[in-house]
């Protein structure tokens, strides 16, 4: 199999896959969930174990030789030449409200780089999806960034704001809000899920796990825009990430940085 062949079928199936653990998710989406604080202090719910649960079974019956890296069940295969990276649910406190911005995160490393990335809300019916040199769709249909090139034309999103302005950012975060034309926080994967799909220009995150960069580094880069963490390197692993449409990177990244 050729690697567009293999690209191309490891992306349908990681759709798939999200799409199934995310009608699970619905199944207790609204209701009276216990949840549970784990070590990070992060939360948990049923919800999150049965849904990366799934998936593990679904690749265990159609790629078990393939390496897993989930948020809720850890690492195996490690030394596999593909690694599935699993957040069953991004925005679980999103999740546990009723509030529907919550999503299912596949990603895929090949050979140790990112190639293919997922992001299903099931709630909203909406998927971004994106495969290496395959370019990014949405709700299958072709998505891209946006290609406003302005500072003050630009919404710009970040997830918590009392959290960036705790960090060295946050000088340079109230500076950037100020210059955009808006500044929400429609944050979590959605944030970045806008910027793929040309209705945000920017999203920035402080901090980022790598199963929710995973996925969001294909997509963004497959619509045309840049995926960095907060020190300029486009690699799922730097703890932070900013998303743009490309033209507004690097001005973003100055902001931040206070330059």
């Amino acid at each position: 199999m050729s690697r567009p062949e293999l690209i191309r079928s490891l992306q349908a199936a990681a759709e798939r896959f999200a799409r199934e653990a995310g009608e699970l998710t619905l199944r207790y989406f609204g209701t009276d969930l216990d949840v549970e604080d784990k070590t990070d202090g992060s939360p948990v719910t049923q919800a999150d174990r049965e849904a990366e649960g799934l998936i593990r079974t679904r690749l265990a019956a159609e790629f078990p030789t393939h390496g897993i890296l989930g948020e809720e069940y850890g690492l195996e295969r490690e030394d596999a030449e593909v690694r599935w990276i699993l957040d069953p649910i991004d925005g679980t406190r999103a999740f546990m409200r009723g509030v529907p911005l919550y999503a299912v995160l596949i990603g895929v490393e090949v050979e140790g780089a990112p190639a293919v990335g997922v992001a299903h809300f099931p709630a909203l019916r909406e998927t971004v999806s994106a495969g290496e040199g395959q370019g990014c769709k949405w709700n299958d249909r072709p998505a891209r960034v946006s290609r406003v090139s302005r500072l003050d034309r630009s919404l710009v999103l970040t997830t918590d704001v009392e959290e960036i302005l705790r960090r060295p950012q946050g000088a340079g975060w109230r500076e950037l809000a100020s210059e955009a034309h808006t500044s929400r926080t429609w944050g979590d994967a959605y944030g970045h899920m806008l910027v793929a799909t040309g209705r945000a220009e920017i999203m920035v995150d402080p901090i980022l796990s790598t199963w929710d960069a995973a996925p969001i580094l294909p997509i963004v880069t497959e619509a045309g825009g840049r995926f960095t963490d907060l020190s300029g390197f486009a690699t799922i692993r730097g703890g932070s990430a900013l998303s743009s449409n490309g033209v507004l990177h690097d001005l973003a990244r100055g902001a931040l940085s206070g330059r």
